[in-house]
């Protein structure tokens, strides 16, 4: 079993290293880990926010835990050489398509949430975002109008052998929870949102026993806070999907509790927690790792066909938010290594 570890930028080493610790600590046999450069740190030692010996790594590998990427040194770089390209270029180059974003409350939590406590309890949702399509990966550019003045463009398109793949995830997913899923898109008034809307419906009949909705992006990021709780699965598109995925982590309490899967069409996957790289708090130890140590789980899940040590995992993880170990984020006072020796004591 091979794992790349990319641990990147800010506090990504950080956490990173503590899911590295849970993984270890399971003993597995046949696990070796792989360490590589990606982002700010990357372009730093090599020249290239994803250099290729760290692709290559990535290809000979069974799934990548990623930690961070963003370093404010690099800011005025040009866009292609920014640390957020080794994500964008992982995703392309292995084919990761699909994004698995869970979000629930943990057990004691409610009050850290945003909403009410009987409105946060409810939530036990999964959003399933579309990654290698829409305006992220279009034709853009800065041009010049007649008049002088500048006018920056981005195209947003999908095919519709697109929109179907990520259907099918988000159908299957649904088939293993409560049986609805939810498309969100903005068909009032995005053609790009029509063809979305059009394919959902054709492969909704391969799906007889899950329940088809559909949602505008604005009312779905209204119901997120007003209602959480109706929502099973969401599918929707990279730009929808980037926002409502950041939406719904404060809705759970913290955005360092909230692991992501982004899959491709066999085993391999890249695992991350949806926080950034924080530079603000880089090398203090204040970093909640608990976002990258679920995603470790969900690793094991998705990659490697290990359900019991997933859960093994995840049920570490709630015992110590229960037992009232918690970071920075969720109003105490643990640093990254002391959450990580809690995990690793429960498990």
């Amino acid at each position: 079993m091979k794992i790349a570890v990319f641990a990147g930028d800010g506090i990504g080493p950080e956490v990173t290293r503590e899911a590295v610790r849970v993984l270890e600590a399971l003993d597995l046999p046949g696990l070796v880990l792989f360490e590589g450069d990606v982002g700010g740190i990357a372009y730093k030692r090599h020249g290239h926010p994803l250099p290729a010996e760290t692709l290559e790594i990535a290809r000979s590998c069974d799934a990548i835990l990623f930690g961070a990427v963003g370093d404010p040194d690099c800011d005025n770089l040009e866009r292609h050489l920014r640390p957020e390209q080794a994500i964008l270029g992982l995703r392309k180059e292995l084919g990761l398509f699909a994004n698995l974003r869970p979000a629930k409350v943990f057990a004691g939590l409610e009050d850290a949430s945003a909403l009410r406590p009987e409105v946060a309890s409810k939530i036990d949702l999964l959003i399933v975002r579309e990654l290698n399509g829409d305006v992220y990966f279009g034709e853009k550019g800065i041009r010049i109008l007649p008049d002088g003045r500048r006018q920056g463009w981005d195209m947003m398109s999908y095919a519709e052998d697109e929109v179907r793949r990520i259907a099918h995830v988000g159908f299957r997913a649904a088939m293993g929870r409560g049986k609805k899923l939810c498309s969100v898109d903005k068909a009032n008034v995005l053609e790009t949102s029509q063809v979305w809307r059009d394919v959902m419906i054709e492969v909704a009949k391969d799906y007889p026993e899950v329940e088809l909705s559909h949602m505008y992006v604005d009312n779905a990021a209204m119901q997120l806070v007003r209602n959480p709780g109706q929502f099973d699965v969401v599918v929707t598109g990279n730009l929808f999907g980037d926002i409502l995925s950041d939406q719904a982590s404060m809705c759970v309490g913290s955005i360092g509790l909230l692991a992501s899967a982004s899959l491709s069409d066999g085993k391999m996957g890249l695992y991350e927690p949806i926080h950034g790289s924080a530079p603000d708090i880089a090398g203090k130890g204040l970093a909640n790792p608990m976002a990258t140590i679920l995603s470790a789980a969900m690793l094991l899940r998705h990659s490697l066909g290990l359900e019991a040590q997933a859960a093994r995992i995840e049920a570490a993880v709630a015992k110590t938010l229960a037992d009232g170990i918690r970071g920075g984020d969720l109003g105490g006072s643990h640093g990254t290594a002391a959450i990580g020796d809690a995990v690793l004591e429960r498990l």
